[in-house]
């Protein structure tokens, strides 16, 4: 009889959601893989997408071994080498780049392709590796940092309410999040409280699958989500159902905050918004009058020039209705302010301080002062603004390229070096969830494939090969775990090691419900610090000249992929149709466009060639075209981040993917 085993593991991928998966192992080999149904966030259910992941693991098109370039950069041509091969090469280059120019010609460029605090963004990740080289620092700017800043000047935390108590709620805003198709887990709480007589509202510029199944939707210009916020408000104080005692008790800065709410009535907040004066008024009279209201906002909110006034406008909200007091009322962005986990990167290993380069600054930063660009966890040919100045840098002969990955990806063809990494059943990682209050433990369910090693095996070895003597840099897995749940922080009590392999998940040790604001804020005054001075901030459509790009493009995540991983998968690629921009019958109208053509979408940055979809799923002068193909996998060989500018939000540098002016043209 073959010999079964359930392995506990848990999802590393960019979403809130972090799952608990299941994976059944018969004979050394995953047969399946199911959500977990003892976890209460999971419930049993993984995506459209993580459904596919074993599959993906099999793939005939995994990097196995490593590779060296043979072609041309961009070509994709390579030989296999051993490992002994690679990781001699690599020494002897990274050697003579810091004996030449200094440890910070090496950029090491991690992505969000594992959340993992072990192999991925969020942890350890060869930084400490980076710190004895003396490499530059890397701002991982990509998703969230315009928010993130906003509620840091805020609330002092990007964190917020457990997701989970939204079933609590009876008013529920959908604010710039799709949750069927990013973050899909929240709906089952959504559900509860509907069925317990909560209205849900979305409010976005896409009609999405969330926004059709929400009570209620609200178009909104892209990027002008504070105006509408402080037009609420607006409603709010003419009701006089602001929370005046909280305001008094947990707040300052309520005077001047206030004057900035009153130069917002309904009528101006209609003329920037794109909604009707009646729809803006409606909804803050309900905002008035229902306690407790739960706001959910994602990462694609604060993507636009004003990402961080945005968020610092919508934390503003529960402040002033009292709703921080209630469970299911408050504001949900991210969970991970609560993580306390001590990652400790030994910056004490550098030598002298370092400069920062910035993610999203990749076409303009990738100077002659690189030498050395290392990317793990991370396709910026595909997932980064402005791909063809990336293009014209990754040509450069002089810049020696590694790529560690799981897949030949864009970037992965401009490389001189490929590491084969493992993928999430082949290693072992810790991971807590931005979108709840768990932390998960991901245990290997199988071998590697190949010789693929895990991220924190490559730098281990790469460091024993160069004959670095730090002795952090050989901490094992586990090692590192422990450090991790070290920190001592009261919401890690009761959570050790042994108990996360045991169990898979366990909640953070935080009260059930979490009532995280309701007695003050983690700031220096212990209260919500309202903005000051003018709260709105436009989006660069609304202020730019329109007069050659007349439509705001704005780049949402697809149902199929996450990111531009599973960008590749054969069955997901064919139900995601290909590259499509979808445009409001009166802009397909004006440019003579019908539906199914195929068009040219274009700016100063470049272009990319879509099939064109007419629906009043967009409202007139805004476009929509999915983030996540691959751009050799795409018509032209261009893919949307092409006319995507290399701009900085107001906070933070965030990026700016849903703020980009386009014209689109038949081919």
């Amino acid at each position: 009889m073959p010999r079964e085993l359930q392995i506990l593991g848990a999802c590393p991928l960019d979403c809130p959601d972090t799952c608990s998966w299941v994976v059944t192992v018969r004979d050394g080999e995953a047969v399946k893989m199911r959500g977990n149904p003892d976890q209460p966030y999971t419930r049993g259910a993984l995506c459209v997408k993580v459904n596919r992941y074993l599959e993906q693991t099999r793939s005939p098109e995994r990097v196995l071994h490593p590779l060296r370039r043979v072609g041309p950069k961009g070509s994709g041509e390579f030989e296999r080498i051993s490992w002994d091969e690679a990781l001699q090469e690599i020494s002897i280059r990274l050697r003579a780049i810091v004996d030449e120019h200094g440890g910070e010609a090496i950029w090491p460029y991690v992505g969000t392709g594992s959340l993992g605090y072990l192999q991925g963004c969020e942890g350890i990740a060869g930084r400490r590796f980076w710190n004895v080289l003396g490499a530059s620092r890397h701002r991982l700017n990509i998703c969230a940092a315009a928010g993130n800043e906003g509620l840091r000047q805020v609330n002092g935390t990007p964190g917020g309410m457990d997701p989970e108590d939204f079933a609590h709620s009876k008013l529920i805003l959908l604010w710039g999040t799709n949750t069927l198709t990013s973050g899909h887990h929240l709906w089952k709480f959504v559900q509860e409280a509907r069925a317990a007589g909560a209205h849900v509202v979305a409010i976005d510029p896409v009609r999405t699958r969330t926004a059709e199944q929400a009570d209620e939707h609200l178009p909104i210009r892209p990027g002008t989500d504070t105006a509408l916020a402080l037009g609420l408000l607006h409603v709010v104080l003419a009701e006089g159902a602001q929370d005046d005692d909280y305001l008094a008790r947990h707040t300052e800065g309520w005077e001047s905050f206030r004057e900035e709410i009153l130069r917002h009535p309904p009528a101006r907040v209609a003329e920037i918004t794109g909604l009707p004066e009646e729809d803006v008024r409606a909804l803050g009279l309900r905002l008035a009058r229902t306690r407790p209201t739960g706001i959910r906002a994602t990462m694609g909110i604060q993507r636009h020039a004003g990402g961080g006034a945005t968020l610092r406008a919508l934390a503003a909200i529960p402040a002033v209705t009292g709703d921080w007091r209630h469970p299911g009322g408050g504001l949900a962005y991210s969970t991970s302010g609560h993580i306390h986990l001590d990652i400790d990167t030994r910056d004490d290993l550098l030598a002298r301080p370092v400069r920062t380069l910035t993610m999203t600054r990749l076409a303009s930063e990738l100077d002659e002062s690189v030498k050395c660009l290392w990317v793990y966890a991370a396709n910026p040919m595909a997932s980064s603004p402005d791909q063809n100045r990336i293009r014209e840098k990754l040509l450069r002969e002089d810049l020696f390229t590694v790529v560690m990955e799981q897949f030949p990806t864009d970037t992965a063809d401009y490389a001189d070096i490929v590491l084969p990494a493992t993928m999430q059943t082949e290693h072992m990682d810790l991971h807590a969830g931005y979108g709840h209050m768990y932390l998960l433990w991901n245990e290997p369910a199988t071998a590697p494939a190949g010789e693929c090693l895990s991220t924190t095996e490559t730098f281990r070895r790469l460091a024993r090969h160069m004959g670095l003597t730090e002795p952090s840099l050989y901490d094992s897995d586990l090692e590192l775990a422990e450090q991790l749940l070290s920190s001592g922080h009261p919401s890690l009590e009761g959570i050790t090691l042994d108990r996360l392999r045991k169990e898979g998940w366990v909640r953070l040790n935080v009260p059930r419900p979490f009532l995280p604001f309701a007695e003050g804020f983690p700031t220096p005054s212990g209260r919500l610090r309202f903005p000051q001075g003018p709260a709105y901030v436009p989006p660069h459509t609304a202020t730019a000249s329109r007069e050659r790009y007349p439509l705001a493009l704005v780049t949402p995540a697809p149902h199929t992929f996450l990111n531009t991983t599973f960008g590749n998968n054969p069955e997901l690629l064919r139900r995601s149709g290909g590259p499509r921009v979808t445009v409001n019958p009166q802009d397909a109208a004006a440019r003579g466009l019908a539906a199914g053509q195929r068009v040219r979408v274009f700016n100063e940055h470049g272009a990319f060639e879509a099939e064109v979809e007419i629906s009043e799923r967009v409202r007139p002068g805004v476009a929509a075209s999915t983030k996540g193909h691959w751009r050799k996998l795409s018509p032209g060989g261009a893919a949307v981040n092409a006319v995507v500018g290399e701009r900085d939000a107001d906070l933070g540098r965030g990026a700016v993917y849903h703020d980009n002016l386009v014209e689109i043209a038949p081919l």
